[in-house]
């Protein structure tokens, strides 16, 4: 997992899920990364409210997005999702792709925070 610090979605969480160490063909020739992160983390819920505000508390966005290695910061936690079927360079490049592989992830997501673990990734970063 890492921070993300430029851009957007700086102070987001994400995870990397393919690095470029020697840059790429495609215009970028410095080291980068694709990552895949929380553009809107799930909201605090408590017992008492209803099922249907629960649901819609615990709803996320995400986000998938090439960044340089220099606005990223690694964390010492990890995420277990697998997102190499679902994002790769050539989805980043058709607005329509990224916007259904932003889907994807996001229930990819929305499965691992159900399960319970991986606490710190969905919660937001507070600075």
């Amino acid at each position: 997992m890492v921070v993300i610090l430029q851009g957007r979605y700086a102070g987001s969480k994400a995870v990397i899920v393919k690095s470029y160490d020697d840059g790429n063909a495609g215009g970028r020739s410095y080291g980068h990364c694709l990552v895949v992160g929380l553009s809107k983390p799930p909201r605090k819920v408590t017992r008492k409210s209803s099922p249907e505000k629960q649901a819609k508390r615990s709803s996320l966005k995400a986000f998938c997005k090439l960044v340089n290695y220099n606005h990223v910061m690694p964390t010492r936690y990890t995420l277990d999702v697998d997102f190499k079927g679902v994002v790769n360079y050539d989805t980043l490049a058709e607005p329509g792709k990224k916007r259904a592989a932003s889907k994807e992830c996001k229930k990819l997501l929305e499965e691992k925070f159900k399960t319970g673990k991986n606490r710190w990734f969905f919660t937001k970063l507070r600075f």
